[in-house]
C-alpha cells in the first residue's frame, strides 16, 4: 500500500479519485506543528535550533497518518508546489520519524493543478525533499518569531496599548501610516478648467482650453474665479475652427495571466473581495480540480496550455483574434522567486464554474488568461487643436477610435478613472467649425494621495519587494485584527495605536521598519531556497544587530521613550501656528506647555500644569484643538441628593457622573441626544425604567441603553429600539408588541424548526429514496433521510441534476457511517474478579478522589 499525504481533505479525495486501490490518501489539515509561543523556542545560542510542537487539534489526524504509515510501503508526501508545501511535508515526515512510523521509501511530488493528467504525470516523477526551500522555510519562520518574541514585550513594557510587532506587519503598516501622515500635511489648491461643449455632424465631444492670450496653461494656471470668468468669455466671444489633427496608430497588448498579488489587485478593483476572501475562493476553485496553483509569482503558461488557449480563442472568435506566435511573459516583481504556472483554468473549454463568488473569480481567471494568449488591440489616437481667428486661444479634444479589438472583446484591465484618451471623436478635418453649445468654467481643488485599498497596497509591497505574495492577505488581516487600522469605503485608515506604534518603531527601530531592508532581507531568504546562501549565517548577521538594539530599549525608561517620542513627532503633534505663537502653548490655562504623556490606554497630548489644568487631547488628533477635554463640566445638581453632576470624558468617550469615588453612578452619552442638560443627564443616570409589568406574565418590562444600544428587557429576552428617545418614550402597548416580535424573529423560522427543501430533485436511482437539496448552517447539502452530503464550492444548487445528487450521497455514504448510525464497539471484557472478593449486591458509592500533592515550587 502507498500512502499520499496533502493538505485538505478536499484535496485528498479528488486525488484519491485518481489513483489506484493500491493508494490511500489521507489530509494533514494543513500544518502539523509550529514553534510554540513561548520563549526559548529558537535558541540563537545554538545555531538557531528550534523547538518544534504539534498542534494539539491535529493529534487524531497525526495518528491516523502514522497508523497508515506503519503498514505503507511508500509514503508520498504530495503537498502544494511551494516552500509552505515543502514545509509541510517535511514536518510531517519529521514526526513520522520521531514516532518510529516512517516508511524506508519516502518520496515527494508536486503537481500544479489538481487534474487526472497532472496528478498522474507528478507520481512517475517522484524526488527527494528539496532542502534549499526547507531551509528558506526555517529561516523564515525563525526569522519571524525572534522578531516578534523579542520586539513585542518591548512595545508592551514601553508603548502602553501596543499589542505586537512583526517583520514584515510592521512595515506595511508603515506605509499606511505614512500615506496618512501626506494627507493630513497636504494644502489644497484651488484651480479652473474651461472647456468648451462642441458638435460636429450630430456627434457631441469636449474641448479644453489650453491656450488663453497666447499662453500655455498647466492645470493650475488658472487659480481664482475672476480669471477664469474672462477665460471663459473670451471662449464664448471667439470662433474656433479646426487648426490642426493629429492621428496616431497605437497598439495596447493583453497583460499576462494572473500571479497571486495581481489576482488580489483585479478581485479586489472589479469585484470587491478582500485579499484573504479572494484567497479562500481560489483556493477552494484549485481543490476542485477547476484552476492551476493560486500561490505563485510566475506569469508564465506550459505549452499545452498555450496551445489550449489559442485554439479555445480561434473556437470563440475567427483567425484574425490569434496571433502569429504564442506570447511568452516575464515576471517583472522584485524577488519573484516561484517557478510555478500563472493562475490559469485547468480546461480553456469551460467559461463557467460553479456559482456565486467561486464563478465570478473564475470568470475573471479564466478571462485573463485567455485575453493573455489574444491578438493586440489596434486603435487610432486623435488630437484636433481648434482655434480662434487671432490665434490667440486654442481649445483641444483628445480620443481614440478603436480599429480592431483584439483581446479588449474579452477582456480589459480594471481602471479608476476613465482616460480623455478613451472618449470617441468625431472624423474632422482642417478648417472645420464645429458648432458651440455651450462653455464651462468649473473649480476644482488638488487632491491628496489617496489612501491605499487593499489592490493598491498589495501593488506596492510588492513593487517595494516586501513580504511575500502568498502572505499579502494574512498580513493585511493581521492588521485589522490588531486594531492599528480600520477599512472604510474599501480605504485603510491608521488608528491611534497602529500611528503610534509606527512612530515608536520609526524611532527607535528605524532600520528594520526599512523599505529597502525590508526587501534586502527578503531577497536573502530567497538566495536561501536558491541554495546561494546558508540559513544560518542570514539569521547570525539579523540577530548581531538586532539584539543589542532591543536591550538598549529595554534599558530606557519609559518616561524617556515618552520623551523621545514627543520630540520626534513634535510636526505632527504641534505644527507651527499660522499667527507664529507657540504651538506647544495650552489653550485652555494660557500658561502651560502641551507634551506627548503615555497613560494605561495609550498616549495622549496633557498640560504641563496638571493637575490644576487637565486640559488632555487624543494622540490621533495630532495638532487639531477639535474635541480636546478641559476637565469636567458641571451640569448643576441632583434635586434629590444634591450631589455634582458632571460631564468628563473617558477611554470610551465622553459620560456623565453623579458624586465621588466607589458610590459614584455613571452613565454614557448616546450621540443622537444632541445638547446635553442636566434634565437629559438625570434621566440617563436613572435607566433602567421600568416601563410597567406584563400583562401576562406581570413581570417588569425595561428600557435601557446598552452595549449595542438602547433596548427593552422582560424576562431575560430582549427587544431593540431604534433611539434613545424611544428608552423615555414607549408605552406599555408598544412594548409588548416589540417584545413579541423580537421573540417571533421578525418572521424568521425558529431555530429547530423543520426546513423546508430548496429542491425535490426525485429518487435515487440506486436506492429509491426521496432525494432532497436542503439549505443548512454551513451551506447547501444534498439528504436521502439518512446520508446528507455537503456541495462542493464549485457546485451551484440551482444547476444541481439527480444523477450528480446521487453520487454525492454514495461518494459520503462509502466514506463514512451514516449519520446517526455509530458502529457498534467491541465489547470489553468484564473485569477479573480479585481473589476472595464479593461481588456487591449494589453498585458502591464513588469513592471521592484522593487530594493530589501540591507540586513544589522550586
Amino acid at each position: 500500500m502507498q500512502l499520499v499525504i496533502v493538505e485538505s481533505p478536499a484535496k485528498a479525495k479528488t486525488i484519491e479519485k485518481y489513483l489506484g486501490s493500491d493508494y490511500r490518501v489521507l489530509a494533514s489539515y494543513g500544518h502539523v506543528r509550529d514553534l510554540p509561543p513561548k520563549d526559548g523556542s529558537v535558541n540563537p545560542d545554538d545555531g538557531f535550533s528550534m523547538e518544534w510542537e504539534n498542534y494539539a487539534d491535529k493529534a487524531k489526524q497525526l495518528k491516523a497518518i502514522a497508523d497508515e504509515a506503519k503498514k505503507a510501503d511508500r509514503l508520498i508526501l504530495a503537498t502544494d508546489p511551494d516552500r509552505e508545501g515543502e514545509a509541510i511535508s517535511w514536518h510531517v515526515q519529521e514526526v513520522l520519524r520521531a514516532r518510529k512510523a516512517l516508511p524506508k521509501d519516502v518520496q515527494r511530488v508536486t503537481f500544479n493543478a489538481i487534474t487526472k493528467p497532472a496528478v498522474t504525470a507528478a507520481m512517475q516523477a517522484p524526488r527527494e525533499l528539496d532542502e534549499d526551500l526547507i531551509d528558506a522555510y526555517r529561516a523564515r519562520r525563525a526569522l519571524d518569531y525572534l522578531v516578534g518574541f523579542t520586539l513585542s514585550p518591548v512595545l508592551w513594557r514601553k508603548l502602553p496599548g501596543a499589542k505586537s510587532a512583526g517583520r514584515v506587519q510592521s512595515v506595511a503598516l508603515r506605509l499606511i501610516v505614512e500615506r496618512e501622515r501626506e494627507i493630513e500635511r497636504f494644502v489644497a489648491q484651488e484651480y479652473w478648467s474651461v472647456a468648451a461643449q462642441m458638435e460636429h455632424d450630430g456627434t457631441p465631444f469636449v474641448a479644453r482650453l489650453v491656450t488663453w492670450n497666447g499662453d500655455k496653461l498647466d492645470r493650475l494656471s488658472i487659480g481664482d474665479q475672476a480669471s477664469a470668468m474672462r477665460a471663459k468669455a473670451d471662449v464664448e466671444a471667439g470662433r474656433f475652427s479646426v487648426q490642426s489633427v493629429e492621428t496616431k496608430p497605437a497598439t495596447r497588448n493583453p497583460p499576462p495571466p494572473f500571479t497571486t498579488s495581481t489576482l488580489q489587485q483585479e478581485a479586489a478593483r472589479k469585484l470587491g473581495f478582500s485579499a484573504s476572501h479572494t484567497m479562500r475562493i481560489a483556493q477552494g476553485l484549485y481543490e476542485d480540480g477547476a484552476i492551476t496553483y493560486m500561490r505563485t509569482d510566475g506569469v508564465q503558461m506550459d505549452g499545452s496550455a498555450i496551445s489550449a488557449a489559442r485554439l479555445a480563442v480561434a473556437n470563440r472568435y475567427d483567425a484574425s483574434y490569434v496571433p502569429d506566435k504564442p506570447r511568452q511573459y516575464q515576471t517583472k516583481a522584485k524577488n519573484a522567486q516561484e517557478a510555478h504556472e500563472a493562475i490559469r483554468p485547468t480546461d480553456f473549454g469551460k467559461d463557467r464554474v460553479g456559482g456565486g463568488d467561486h464563478a465570478r473569480l473564475y470568470d475573471l481567471i479564466w478571462k485573463r488568461a485567455l485575453a493573455s494568449q489574444m491578438a493586440s488591440a489596434r486603435m487610432e489616437r486623435t488630437t484636433v487643436e481648434l482655434s480662434e481667428g487671432t490665434g490667440r486661444h486654442v481649445l483641444r479634444a483628445t480620443g481614440q477610435v478603436v480599429l480592431f479589438p483584439g483581446y479588449l472583446a474579452l477582456y480589459e484591465e480594471g481602471q479608476d478613472e476613465e482616460s480623455e484618451e478613451a472618449r470617441r471623436l468625431p472624423r474632422l478635418r482642417e478648417g472645420d467649425a464645429p458648432a458651440k453649445k455651450a462653455v464651462d468654467a468649473e473649480q476644482h481643488f488638488t487632491q491628496p494621495p489617496p489612501r491605499f485599498s487593499e489592490a493598491s497596497l498589495v501593488k506596492r509591497m510588492e513593487e517595494l519587494g516586501i513580504g511575500r505574495p502568498s502572505t499579502y492577505a494574512s498580513i493585511i488581516q493581521t492588521l485589522k485584527d490588531r486594531a492599528y487600522v480600520r477599512i472604510e469605503k474599501n480605504r485603510f485608515f491608521a488608528e491611534e495605536s497602529g500611528r503610534l506604534v509606527t512612530a515608536f518603531l520609526e524611532r527607535f527601530f528605524e532600520r528594520y521598519v526599512g523599505y529597502d531592508y525590508t526587501a534586502e532581507l527578503e531577497e536573502e531568504l530567497d538566495d536561501v531556497s536558491g541554495g546561494r546562501a546558508q540559513w544560518q549565517s542570514v539569521l547570525e548577521a539579523f540577530w548581531r544587530d538586532f539584539k543589542p538594539r532591543t536591550a538598549e530599549v529595554m534599558e530606557q525608561k519609559p518616561s524617556e521613550v515618552t520623551a523621545a517620542l514627543d520630540q520626534f513627532l513634535a510636526p505632527y503633534l504641534f505644527p507651527d501656528k499660522a499667527d507664529g505663537s507657540d504651538p506647544r502653548l495650552c489653550p485652555n490655562c494660557g500658561e502651560g506647555k502641551l507634551a506627548l504623556r503615555g497613560g494605561r490606554f495609550g498616549a495622549f497630548i496633557a498640560c504641563s500644569n496638571y493637575p490644576e489644568c487637565k486640559y488632555t487631547r487624543r494622540f490621533a488628533q495630532g495638532g487639531s484643538e477639535a474635541g480636546a477635554d478641559t476637565g469636567p463640566e458641571a451640569l448643576g445638581k441632583d434635586p434629590e441628593t444634591g450631589l455634582e453632576v458632571e460631564r468628563k470624558s473617558g477611554r470610551f468617550g465622553p459620560y456623565i457622573q453623579l458624586g465621588e469615588g466607589k458610590d459614584a453612578k455613571r452613565a454614557s452619552i448616546p450621540k443622537d441626544i444632541g445638547e446635553l442638560d442636566l434634565e437629559m443627564a438625570l434621566k440617563l443616570l436613572s435607566l433602567p425604567r421600568t416601563v410597567g409589568q406584563h400583562p401576562e406574565t406581570g413581570a417588569d418590562i425595561t428600557a435601557s441603553i446598552g452595549r449595542y444600544g438602547p433596548y427593552l428587557a422582560h424576562n431575560g429576552k430582549y427587544a431593540r429600539l431604534q433611539s434613545t428617545a424611544e428608552v423615555f418614550e414607549t408605552g406599555m402597548n408598544a412594548a409588548v408588541v416589540k417584545l413579541a416580535e423580537a421573540a417571533a424573529g421578525g418572521g424568521r423560522p425558529q431555530r429547530g424548526a423543520a426546513r423546508a427543501p430548496l429542491k425535490e430533485l426525485g429518487k435515487h436511482p440506486r436506492t429509491e429514496l426521496e432525494l432532497k437539496l436542503m439549505e443548512g448552517r454551513y451551506g447547501a447539502y444534498v439528504t436521502d433521510g439518512t446520508t446528507n452530503a455537503t456541495l462542493p464550492k464549485s457546485v451551484t444548487p440551482d444547476e444541481l441534476t439527480l444523477e450528480e445528487a446521487a453520487s454525492l450521497i454514495d461518494a459520503r455514504a462509502a466514506a463514512a457511517p451514516a449519520k446517526g448510525k455509530k458502529k457498534p464497539g467491541a465489547k470489553k471484557a468484564p473485569a477479573k474478579k480479585a481473589a476472595g472478593a464479593k461481588a456487591p449486591a449494589k453498585a458502591a458509592a464513588k469513592k471521592p478522589a484522593a487530594k493530589k500533592t501540591a507540586a513544589k515550587k522550586e
